[in-house]
């Protein structure tokens, strides 16, 4: 038995798909520390991991700090949360053994936790992953869209930073992409080969082990049996960006009255009775369990984050990929590029739009087929099991 360091800041989205890796490492055998925020601590301590958590609002406080217009600032919001995770973090493990850390591939500090603590490390990449070409191209790109006199200060901030953390934890950060991508020797990345753009351009260090999809928490009692003979439309903004009054309403009036029977997830953060008179095919709930819904479902409409977009496929329905932020434009284009679904825009969208879309995806059989090859490429890709699979292959090269 190993002792494992999992550290995740991160949200739903970096949360969900380490579920079933915990599960699974425990299963087999290893004792899991996790570090989240409190939010998370309920679900995770189903898994049997032993959670840990550090202040969330103080994390955010100093991630937003760094600025919110460009991806460089957001970099500088990444460092700036280091005196917030690191001294909680080595003040509650201290004078306790691990033998191996995993970390997320954004939140958390974790290539800096790794290094201080000279822990072997893995990387758990819940988005697209990136190479350090590709990022580096990529950041060169948009510092062109922005004028000196602004870019300037942001990485002068950046050079600062990275002063600051070699001289208070001894860790030198050569690029931006260490922070923003935190790579390890070993990356598991929750999607295949096939549908990370560019996937060719990987090394074996990173494993594509597919969807990472286990059983959820659920909130509150949901009727199923009631929608699973009624093949619904089932469409959901996700857990962030969903509070969105207008758009919900013109759900209603794309499809309300229609022969679709509707499940529509609309969050904790927005009031049902500010949505007005609910259509009678309309289910609206703030929460739905939405692997189980999406197994009966024959259109999912959703805003593409990464998790949502894969389940979606994973269980073989067809999208329509409306993009809100962060990466879910790229996501939303890739589903597009391989077939599976239709990218709308939010600005300017109308009623008639999003019912002619959902139209074409329904009565056009090659997004059945598309979407039937990728079911059957993430199903074979192994999952969860798979990723622990790959860590105690990495354990055993590193005689752990």
């Amino acid at each position: 038995m190993a002792r494992v360091l999992f550290i995740n800041g991160g949200s739903e989205g970096h949360i969900n798909p380490t579920i079933g890796v915990v599960q699974e490492l425990i299963s087999r055998g290893e004792e899991v520390v996790y570090f989240s925020s409190e939010a998370f601590r309920e679900r995770m301590e189903k898994t049997g991991a032993s959670v840990r958590t550090f202040d969330d609002q103080k994390f955010i406080k100093a991630f937003i700090s760094g600025g919110r217009d460009y991806l460089l600032e957001r970099i500088n919001g990444l460092l700036l949360t280091a005196d917030i995770v690191i001294p909680s973090v080595l003040e509650q493990i201290k004078d306790e053994h691990f033998d191996y850390i995993i970390h997320d591939s954004m939140f958390g500090c974790g290539r800096l936790l790794a290094q201080i603590l000279k822990l072997p490390a893995i990387n758990s990449c819940t988005s697209f992953a990136q190479t350090k070409e590709s990022f580096d191209q990529m950041l060169e790109q948009l510092s062109l869209k922005i004028p000196t006199e602004i870019v300037k200060p942001i990485h002068d901030n950046f050079q600062s930073l990275t002063v600051m953390v070699k001289d208070k934890y001894g860790v030198e950060i050569h690029s931006a992409y260490e922070v923003f991508c935190n790579p390890a020797p070993l990356t598991l990345v929750y999607t295949t080969r096939e549908f990370q753009p560019s996937g060719e351009a990987f090394d074996q260090s990173y494993k594509f082990v597919g969807p990472s999809i286990s059983s959820r928490l659920t909130q509150e009692n949901f009727d199923l049996p009631a929608i699973k003979e009624k093949s619904p439309i089932y469409i959901s903004l996700g857990t962030v960006f969903n509070q969105a009054i207008d758009f919900y309403k013109l759900c209603f009036e794309a499809f309300g009255n229609t022969d679709h029977a509707i499940v529509m997830s609309v969050g904790n953060r927005t009031q049902i009775s500010d949505l007005g008179e609910i259509p009678a095919n309309f289910i609206v709930k703030n929460y739905v369990p939405q692997t189980d819904v999406l197994q009966f479902a024959k259109l999912f409409i959703t805003h593409g984050g990464m998790n949502s977009a894969q389940e979606g496929l994973y269980y073989g329905v067809p999208l329509i990929v409306i993009p809100q932020s962060a990466d879910q434009p790229i996501i939303a284009d890739q589903v597009a590029h391989i077939g599976a679904g239709i990218e709308l825009q939010m600005e300017n969208l109308t009623a008639n739009q999003l019912r002619e879309a959902a139209d074409r995806v329904l009565s056009i059989s090659s997004f059945k087929k598309a979407v039937a090859n990728s079911k059957e490429s993430f199903r074979k890709s192994g999952g969860y099991h798979q990723a622990v699979d790959d860590i105690f292959e990495f354990k055993k090269q590193n005689h752990i």
